[in-house]
């Protein structure tokens, strides 16, 4: 991986020491027992309140799965490596999957404006300098977190659809400069995959399955489940409703998956070498942002505060640190998904937790960063300065995506 930081006028990789020498001076045998993984897994579901959950790891050339608590309520069904569950904003690292492989054979660039992609006549707002395709991978376009509410019984992850989307555009005013304030945002990621249909003429479905899924044998990785995965869709303890075909949000957060196929996705992001298995380009896991050259960041924090910002990856920790993580969270529609890579260890963790009865007041991302460092031999993160707490339903949004 080779990280970057903030240019002036455009988007570009600068070199300095990474982490493949910090693995080298590790021993293994400092290593816990990848099995261990299934106590401190257990731990975290209890902590956590969950319904059922997940947890994959993959460190060096092993895979560890286990499944928790139930597929659904009285369910007595542990989730298992076929049980289909939704990504949520995790979509967001298999977008800029592609943006990076469409960079590599020079079909487009970070500094190119979205206009470039628009359909006719419509006018993506500007200020000051037009929005790139890189503002849009790194939240810092100066659009906003979502363009509205959507109408009342709308399936999750179903909103706004293309054309919804560029209809409401045209009529913005852009929160900030583009390039200057990091705002977390959803609907940046859609306008994003919309870009990269455009540039690649191919719808963005089909895009994603012929330049990562397929490659990757991710065979149950999808915006269009059929009637046998969807009955294999986690439930939370709440209806969240129907499991839908949510193409309309392909770049933002509308991909289902199981934990097996997560697992392939996991020795991806590691360059595993595993049989079978390409390796990912560094690019699209490198840093491309520090917060210190922004004027702010707002919703970047759900796992610790950035020390970096990536194509939709967040880096936590400093760089040259063997504790060093690369994550992406994930929530909405009742559960909550989370990856995250410790490169200098070899170690990579997915977790994906239901909704329970109430709200543990546990933070599922910090708690599984302290899993994937103790399984990585290293010591827990420095806890989160305190801050405000303040009050939470006992359900999130029915729309909410992090």
């Amino acid at each position: 991986m080779i990280p970057a930081k903030l240019l002036p006028t455009s988007f570009a990789l600068v070199a300095f020491s990474a982490l493949p020498p910090v693995r080298a001076q590790m021993s293994s045998n400092a290593l816990p027992p990848l099995q261990s993984a299934g106590a401190l897994g257990s731990q975290l579901f209890l902590d956590s309140g969950s319904t059922g959950m997940v947890l994959v790891v993959v460190r060096d050339h092993q895979v560890f799965f286990q499944g928790y608590g139930e597929t659904a309520p009285n369910s007595h069904q542990p989730p298992n490596q076929g049980s289909l569950l939704r990504l949520c904003s995790l979509t967001k690292i298999f977008t800029t999957d592609v943006l990076t492989r469409l960079l590599t054979d020079k079909t487009l660039s970070l500094d190119d404006p979205l206009q470039h992609f628009a359909p006719p006549h419509t006018v993506v707002p500007s200020r000051l300098k037009p929005i790139t395709l890189g503002q849009l991978a790194t939240h810092t376009s100066g659009l906003p977190r979502e363009i509205g509410t959507p109408p009342r019984g709308t399936p999750h992850f179903t909103f706004p659809d293309y054309r919804t989307r560029w209809k409401w555009l045209p009529r913005q005013q852009l929160r900030s400069t583009p390039g200057s304030r990091a705002l977390y945002s959803n609907v940046a990621f859609d306008f994003l995959s919309d870009a990269l249909a455009s540039a690649a003429h191919k719808q963005y479905a089909a895009l994603l399955a012929e330049r990562t899924l397929n490659p990757l044998h991710m065979r149950n990785t999808t915006f269009f489940p059929d009637p046998t995965q969807c009955a294999r869709l986690l439930i939370s303890n709440h209806d969240e409703g129907p499991c839908a075909i949510t193409e309309a949000t392909a770049g933002s957060s509308g991909l289902y998956s199981t934990p097996g196929d997560m697992a392939f996705w996991l020795q991806y992001l590691l360059d595993d070498g595993a049989p079978g298995v390409p390796m990912q380009d560094p690019a699209a896991q490198a840093i491309y942002l520090l917060p210190s050259n922004l004027v702010s960041q707002q919703g970047l924090d759900h796992a610790g505060q950035p020390s970096a910002i990536g194509l939709g990856w967040i880096h936590l920790l400093p760089p040259d640190s063997p504790a060093h993580i690369v994550e992406k969270t994930g929530g909405g529609a009742g559960i909550q998904t989370y990856i995250a890579i410790n490169h200098a260890r070899h170690t990579a963790i997915f977790v994906a937790a239901t909704d329970g009865p109430g709200d543990s007041h546990v933070n599922l991302y910090n708690a599984a960063n302290n899993l994937l460092l103790n399984l990585a031999g290293l010591p827990p993160p420095p806890p989160p300065p305190p801050k405000p707490q303040p009050t939470r339903r006992h359900h999130r949004p029915r729309h909410q995506t992090r």
